[in-house]
């Protein structure tokens, strides 16, 4: 089965394929000798199609075939043995198409090849032929070039057209390309032919689905746009969804409006009038003998037959016009005393045997073929439409309608028409035609005559809608006009739920199409209500909204298949080819169908149409409309009548019936796909049913169309009345009516499912060969199926619980009355009680559906392998909708359990627990079940929902959410109890059973239900051990924290636990982890403050309900607190930013925090004041020894009590004015002191006073003499630093914090393995629930979420790990060290930016840092223990003795490593901090700065020579060369900045590092760099002497002119590692200090 789609190229004729098989016969032969020919092909045939004399076939693998009359090659191949187009070989055809006398075809890379007759320029200008060429003997190609992008592309082509004398391209692009003659192009041009492909512009930026060629007409199947306003789109709606609809139903006429009447689409100008056609000066050879009467159909003005059996003409062509007719057509469109046909009156026969059914369709065909009727003059069918179609003549001019539509209130009887005939050219062009139909329009009008070519009441409904799609032509109306186009508000809601069905289904065909059409019109083909031509595509308003799928076009007629299986038609209808009699013919009317067939295939020929329907059994039948002749015989009266006219065929007799017929062979032709009709042909492809896998496809496909009609008449017979009558919502009740407006629209959603799904059935029936299985859309979109199918069930079933159908049915009652009857159809037959409808199962019918899905797909699935993906597919697919059928038949089951336990148990108490969704499970009427030491006489009746647990007693009741319940069965213990805990969020309880098996049956159905209400199974679960931990909402209602509180998160075992949100009624708002009930953990909470309409909010940490760890609070106030907290207070590090804006803070305290008040030691910048405090703090005010400094350059420290300076301190101002003395309040002093200034004079007494406003002094006033000894213990009086907080004690709050994240109780009191776990949790955690984390950052924390080795001891071989840990630790706050060093540069920050840079405080910034290295040093020794004291050195591991002997001699070159705190940890922290301590030592060396400065800057403006004979150094170090790109050049005297250049610029790199050791290497680089420069002119190896390097040295300082160079100097020397003051680099950094002394003293320079 799975090759079946294969069939070799060599295959012999003798053994047919088993799909693919054609059948073709003659149309208009005798009907008791109808026989179709079975072509014999090796291959199957994937397409056929038919022309008016020839046809093509297209077979697997991509070959053509032609048989027929081949006029361009002057050859007539039989269709048994139809030759193969050999120039095709090779090109892969996927499409084919036949026009008049012309073919096509289309290769799989979406190329054109044309051939045939060419007069009209159909074949189009092809790459082998010119412009003359009236034929195209071989298939040439046709490009395809859209011209309007940049540069041109070659548009792919997806599908051909053709017609007679045009061609019809469909784009990938769904756009239409045109080439060929007359106005059927839809073209906007005044010349023809068109030779080369057109886009048809009035069609782009629509998406066309299908195109279809008629002789001189042309059709397009468009996709909807989408609706525009709520009026038009629900009313073609509400129409499309009711297969029954008929166009001529009567309404009220109204006034139309003029622009009606200029439907042509473009202006005429006279150059069009006068275009002249190729054919005229190039007149057809053999085409006049043969093709020419081709172009008339059958029954032409004198009604003869034109085609003789060798297929030639025996008659001269002739215009002719026509008298008057009189229609005999009754009111509603059909024929007065015409029985029903056999067909119709068996519709619900049941056929057991295949032989059986032959012969009643034997039977049937030969009695509807006997109800035929002869045509004539009398006939109902009005003959207002037949005209001479090649010669445009038409026998009523096509003004008619014109007539009665300006008399508004002009009769609509049968009139006669005394229309005047016109003969017309037969340009193809068709422009004459327009011109004279225009002329014939004026002559009408002024005579005023009325017309029965059309129903003025049709017309004029449509006039509004066919007017919108004309350009440039305003919408107008009277009121009444108005007035019939509104609908009830409550409707406009159904276009929104079917447009947002379509959008839910992608992939599947659309059911919102419209049908344009365009060309001429004269037999009323255009289907506009007139018989006017249409030069551009227009749309056919009353098909919007019919659904339409596909479209086809005979000679002069044209078809229109909807999904309800309904087949309008419109244009000629001479030989019954429109299948019915209506009148008017000019506008689409349905076919007169016999109930049970639907159609879904149509084609149609010249003059019949050709119908594939399904019947009451799967395999498909035939039905046929149109031209058909019998053997001559006794001629009666009326026969005499009708050949009196038909003087051409004396011979035979024509006649049709007035429905479609049942062609009875179609049984013997297997199981048909596709029908094809063309000339006066038909064909049809059949497959075989092999292993049942054709027969399951159609019986899927038949069922699904016949599931679809089936939902549209419910639609339209029962929920639409209903659902718009006024009376619903008093007689359903508002939850009701709520409730079945529900319904409807996901009734609606299924049918539109359904509707789309049974048109891809057809389609993939069409092309069964090339289609994949698994393309299937059931197993493509089996998701989407599945959804809308759980919801109709779901709102049908809300309905049903709610006793909606009881109120429905007696609203029925009321609303439908004698439809009744009719509705009880709908209703399956068993299910049918005494003729009433039964509402419930006729809308639980549906989910039958999925049972035969089920079925059908399991039929599939036996045709394949087991081991192909197809069997995996259809099988999977297969249990998919299996087990969906029986999930929703026990949603059924429960709906109507609910519905009885709420007609048994009605009641007040009771309804207010009644809930749509809600479903009874379980119940304890019996006193099954009981509460556990319940007193002797109280009543419990327990009832367990599909969404609660509700205990009643007596009229209260207790309704537990199943989301948080838990169900645990108590072990059975002396006491014999059959008992089960039920646990919920606030109580517990305990439930007592009467057996084991009740108690079994309620834990089972308990936890069943929770499982299912949580989105579970809902089978097989075991008791007691459903979901402990669950996501669920729950509202708190007892007292307590969480009072009225709202939940929704985790639980586990009824407690919240996990992550979560919790809202308060008064505004407050957690959102976080929560464990065993209370918040723990990080989260975010909202606290609203009332007074100032503002709420707070915290982000960090909790513990035990409190907030707890590290967070940040910001107050409604303002104020921004980012630090630690414990137990709700405020305690350790935090800092605070007060003020109105944060941005713009009034003041700032970084500091130690105990239980909510600052204490210890923290730095306070108030901002307002310009002051900065340093020092330290008890409760809430200064206290202690504290430095405060302000923006003035006033600099003080001493002691505070009671938030005010008191006692010793001292003051030191901007200018170096020193006070040292006895201090009251802030800048006062008050008593003994000592001021100094900056002369060194003195003076010493008692001073009172503020210091800002004047001091009184009582003292002595003293002058040092020249030679005055020192005095010593004034300068330790006055010396700095004697007040200030000792460096080691400040932020040890900072800290304790790390050392606690750590999981230590004080620094270095803790078990290092729980550190290292907490660290690893941290890192963990951090970069699970970050979701801001830059890619680096992710990067950095999987790199430290491996922990290295900590226990072992620390060899040089694993320090340098060590090392790189510790850098990557130190670049994510996330890590506990990354944090201290963050919060630690933010402290020093804080300290020393601002007001804090003052030059006064550099000892102290020093001081701190060095602090900072031993504190932390501390925190990494703890973490790795294998790490030396600081400045211990790492020892050797131990070698083995072999080693040892091998390499003694390495070893004692290698270097010891000494650890320090300075060069292990100064690397992480000198970086950050470097920028204001940078600062304080540039203003603490500005005056020396200055001086060196001037010098360097001054010494700079002589030459190299100059400035090195200067210097003292010696000549045979001055360099002779220079090197400038590669190219040495000569030093002459004049020369400048040209000497030691790489030793200059090694130097000036000094002030781009950071640390110590980092600029020590720089002065290190540079000595090198000087003595690689000297070498050469030395040419022996020499070491320095100090006499001659310092000179030299000092060249290359003052020509690196380095800023601040002091302040370089000074860092290094006070933060530069002990280890190396005395080595090489020691030396050499004495070296740089020397030159920088040596240039501020250098006066002489």
């Amino acid at each position: 089965m799975e090759n079946r789609d294969e069939s070799p190229a060599d295959e012999p004729a003798h053994t047919p394929p088993e799909q693919g098989l054609l059948h073709i016969w003659q149309s208009a032969g005798p009907s008791t000798q109808l026989c179709p020919e079975r072509v014999l092909l090796s291959r199957p045939v994937l397409q056929a199609t038919l022309g008016e004399h020839h046809g093509l076939l297209l077979t697997q693998g991509g070959q053509v075939y032609s048989f027929g009359e081949l006029l361009w090659r002057d050859v007539s191949i039989p269709v048994s043995a139809p030759v193969l187009e050999v120039s095709l070989l090779g090109k892969t055809v996927v499409r084919v198409a036949a026009g008049g006398f012309h073919c096509g075809a289309l290769s799989e890379q979406g190329n054109v090849y044309m051939w045939g007759e060419n007069t009209a320029g159909q074949c189009g200008l092809t790459e082998r032929g010119t412009v003359t060429n009236i034929t195209v003997p071989e298939p040439c190609p046709v490009t395809v070039v859209d011209s309007e992008v940049v540069p041109p592309a070659v548009v792919r082509v997806v599908d051909l057209a053709l017609g007679r004398e045009h061609s019809l391209a469909l784009s990938a692009q769904n756009e239409v390309w045109a080439w060929g003659s007359g106005c059927q192009l839809g073209l906007v041009t005044n010349t023809f032919p068109v030779w080369r492909p057109q886009k048809v512009e009035h069609l782009a930026g629509r998406h066309v689905i299908q195109v279809a060629c008629g002789a001189y007409h042309s059709l397009a199947l468009v996709r909807s746009l989408p609706p525009q306003n709520s009026q038009n789109p629900t009313e073609t709606r509400e129409r499309g969804r009711s297969p029954h609809y008929s166009v001529t139903e009567r309404e009220e006429p109204f006034a139309v409006d003029a622009g009606h009447y200029c439907p042509l689409g473009v202006e005429l100008n006279e150059v069009m009038t006068g275009e002249t056609s190729p054919r005229r000066r190039c007149p057809r050879r053999k085409f006049q003998s043969r093709g020419r009467s081709a172009g008339s159909s059958p029954g032409s003005a004198a009604g003869s037959c034109p085609f003789s059996e060798n297929g030639k003409s025996n008659t001269k062509q002739t215009n002719l016009s026509v008298g008057h007719t009189h229609p005999l057509t009754d009111t509603d469109g059909s024929p007065k005393s015409h029985p029903l046909s056999g067909w119709e009156a068996n519709k619900n026969s049941a056929f057991p045997d295949e032989t059986e059914l032959q012969n009643l369709l034997q039977k049937l065909s030969s009695h509807s073929f006997e109800m035929r009727h002869t045509t004539g003059p009398g006939d109902t069918d009005s003959l207002s439409s037949y005209t001479s179609d090649d010669s445009c003549v038409s026998s009523t001019p096509s003004t008619d309608l014109l007539t009665s539509s300006y008399k508004e209130d002009s009769p609509n009887k049968s009139q006669n028409n005394n229309g005047v005939a016109v003969a017309y050219s037969s340009s193809p062009v068709c422009l004459e035609e327009v011109r004279l139909c225009l002329e014939a329009e004026k002559q009408t009008l002024q005579g005023q005559k009325s017309s029965s070519l059309t129903n003025i009441n049709q017309k004029g409904r449509a006039a509004t809608n066919r007017r919108r799609s004309l350009p440039g032509i305003p919408t107008r109306g009277s009121p009444r006009q108005l007035r019939s186009c509104a609908y009830r508000p409550s409707s406009a809601c159904w276009s929104q739920v079917v447009a947002a069905a379509e959008e839910a289904g992608d992939g599947l065909p659309s059911l919102e199409t419209e049908v344009w059409s365009w060309g001429r019109g004269s037999e009323g083909q255009l289907g506009h209500g007139d018989q006017l031509a249409r030069l551009q595509p227009l749309c056919i308003k009353s098909l919007t909204g019919e659904e339409v799928i596909k479209v086809a076009t005979g000679s002069h007629h044209s078809l229109a298949l909807t999904a309800h299986c309904q087949v309008y038609s419109w244009g000629s209808n001479m030989c019954g080819q429109l299948g019915h009699v209506n009148s008017p013919v000019t506008v689409p009317q349905q076919a007169k169908l016999s109930d049970g067939l639907r159609v879904w295939d149509v084609s149609a020929g010249q003059s019949h149409s050709l119908l594939l329907a399904d019947g009451d059994c799967v395999q498909p039948v035939l039905l046929y409309c149109g031209q058909q002749q019998e053997p001559t015989s006794a001629p009666s009266p009326k026969s005499h009548q009708s050949q009196s006219s038909r003087q051409r065929s004396p011979n035979s007799v024509e006649s049709y019936t007035v429905r479609p017929t049942l062609l009875p062979f179609c049984m013997e032709m297997g199981y048909i796909s596709t029908v094809c009709s063309g000339g006066q042909s038909c064909a049809v492809l059949a497959d075989q049913n092999v292993m049942g896998f054709i027969s399951a496809i159609h019986e899927l496909a038949s069922r699904e169309r016949q599931f679809y009609c089936w939902s549209s008449t419910v639609m339209e017979r029962l929920l639409t009345p209903l659902r718009n009558r006024e009376s619903v919502c008093p007689s359903l009740g508002e939850p009701c009516t709520h409730l079945f407006f529900s319904l409807c629209e996901s009734f609606v959603r299924l049918s539109v499912l359904i509707g789309r799904h049974s048109t891809s059935l057809s389609y993939f029936l069409h092309d069964v060969q090339g289609c994949d299985v698994t393309s299937l859309p059931l197993l493509t979109h089996a998701e989407h199926f599945l959804d809308i199918y759980k919801e109709y069930c779901s709102s049908v079933g809300d309905f049903h619980v709610m006793g909606g159908f009881r109120s429905l049915h007696k609203l029925s009652l009321e609303c439908l009355g004698s439809k009744q009857a009719m509705l009880a159809q709908l209703c399956v037959s068993d299910q049918s009680v005494s003729g009433d409808v039964d509402l419930v199962s006729l809308l639980y019918w549906p989910l039958q559906q999925l049972h035969q899905y089920s079925r059908v797909l399991l039929k599939l699935a036996a045709c394949y392998d087991v081991i192909t993906t197809e069997y995996q597919s259809l099988h999977q697919g297969c249990g998919q909708y299996d087990s969906l059928s029986l999930s929703l038949l026990r949603k059924k089951k429960e709906a109507e359990t609910t519905f009885l336990f709420w007609k048994t148990h009605s009641g007040k108490t009771t309804e207010v627990l009644r809930l749509p969704q809600r479903r009874v499970l379980c119940e304890s009427s019996n006193r099954s079940l009981t509460l556990q030491n319940a007193g002797r006489f109280s009543n419990h009746w327990f009832i367990l929902f599909n969404d609660t647990l509700v205990h009643t007693q007596f009229s209260t009741h207790h309704v537990y959410p199943l989301t948080c319940l838990w169900a645990k069965p108590l072990t059975e213990d002396s006491s014999g109890l059959y008992a089960i805990t039920i646990t919920c969020p606030e109580e517990s309880f305990t439930l007592v059973a009467s057996t084991p098996q009740e108690k079994n049956k309620w834990l089972r159905s308990i936890n069943q239900a929770v499982d299912q209400v949580l989105g579970g199974a809902s089978q097989g679960s075991s008791p007691g051990m459903t979901a402990m931990s669950r996501t669920a909402s729950y509202t708190f209602t007892g007292e307590g924290r969480f009072k009225d509180a709202q939940y929704t998160g985790s639980w586990l075992a009824g407690r919240v636990h996990g992550r979560g949100t919790m809202k308060w009624p008064d505004g407050r708002t957690y959102s976080g982890n929560f464990k065993k009930g209370q918040e723990d953990g990080y989260g975010e909470c909202i606290i609203p403050n009332k007074v100032l309409k503002k709420p707070d909010s915290y982000q960090g940490h909790w513990r035990d309900g409190k907030i707890h760890g590290f967070g940040k609070y910001k107050y409604a106030s303002g104020e921004v607190y980012e630090g630690c907290f414990c137990d709700g207070h405020r305690h350790g590090y935090g800092m605070l930013s007060s003020g109105r804006l944060t941005k713009n803070s009034s003041s700032v305290f970084i500091g130690q925090w105990v239980h909510d008040r600052k204490t210890g030691y923290g730095v306070y910048d108030d901002i307002t004041r310009g002051e900065k405090y340093m020092g330290l703090w008890l409760e809430e005010q200064r206290h202690g020894s504290a430095v405060v400094v302000t923006q003035c350059g006033v600099y003080f420290e001493g002691t505070f009590r009671d938030n005010k300076m008191c006692g010793p301190g001292l003051l030191m101002s901007d200018d170096d004015t020193v006070l040292h003395g006895e201090f009251s309040d802030d800048w006062t002093v008050n008593g003994k002191g000592v001021l100094s200034q900056a002369n060194g004079d003195c003076l010493q007494g008692l001073f009172s006073g503020e210091w800002t406003t004047g001091l009184k002094v009582v003292g002595t006033y003293t002058k040092p003499a020249a030679d005055e000894p020192e005095n010593k213990e004034r300068n330790s009086l006055l010396r700095l630093g004697q007040y200030m907080v000792p460096a080691g004690q400040r932020w040890l709050c900072v800290f304790d914090e790390c050392w606690s994240r750590l999981g230590c109780d004080a620094p270095g009191r803790g078990e290092r393995t729980v550190a290292w776990d907490n660290i690893a949790v941290t890192i963990t955690t951090a970069r699970r629930q970050s979701p801001d984390l830059s890619r680096s950052q992710r990067k950095v924390l999987e790199c430290l979420e491996i922990i290295p080795q900590h226990g072992e001891p620390v060899t040089t071989a694993n320090y340098d790990n060590i090392r790189k840990y510790l850098i990557k630790a130190c670049e994510t706050p996330h890590h506990p060290l990354g944090w201290l060093v963050e919060t630690l540069v933010t402290a020093y920050r804080m300290t020393y930016v601002g007001v804090g840079s003052n030059r006064r405080l550099l000892s102290q910034a020093v001081q701190e840092v060095l602090a900072y290295l031993t504190h932390f040093y501390s925190i990494v020794r703890f973490l790795f223990s294998g790490l030396p004291d600081d400045g211990g050195i790492i020892p050797d591991p131990p070698a083995s003795p072999s080693q040892s002997r091998h390499n003694s001699n390495i070893a004692e070159q290698y270097s010891v490593v000494v650890v320090s705190s300075s060069s292990l940890l100064l690397p992480q922290l000198l970086p950050r901090l470097y920028p204001p301590l940078f600062t304080l030592y540039c203003l603490q060396e500005e005056q020396k700065e200055t001086q060196y400065w001037e010098r360097v800057l001054r010494l700079n403006k002589q030459p190299d020579q100059s400035l090195l004979s200067f210097l003292g150094v010696q000549e045979k170090f001055w360099p002779v060369w220079m090197s400038i790109l590669g190219e040495k050049k000569q030093i002459v005297s004049s020369s400048k900045d040209a000497c030691f250049v790489s030793a200059v610029e090694t130097l000036q790199q000094i002030s781009t590092t950071f640390t110590p050791s980092d600029k020590l290497l720089v002065i290190q680089k540079t000595f090198e760099e000087l003595t690689q420069e000297v070498k050469p002119m030395l040419n022996t190896n020499f070491l320095w002497c100090m006499d001659d390097l310092l000179p030299l040295f000092l060249y290359v300082v003052l020509r690196a002119r380095i800023r601040n160079l002091g302040a370089e100097v000074s860092l290094i020397e006070d933060l530069m590692d002990p280890n190396v003051q005395h080595g090489e680099m020691g030396l050499m950094f004495t070296t740089l200090k020397a030159c920088y002394i040596q240039i501020q003293h250098e006066s002489a320079m």
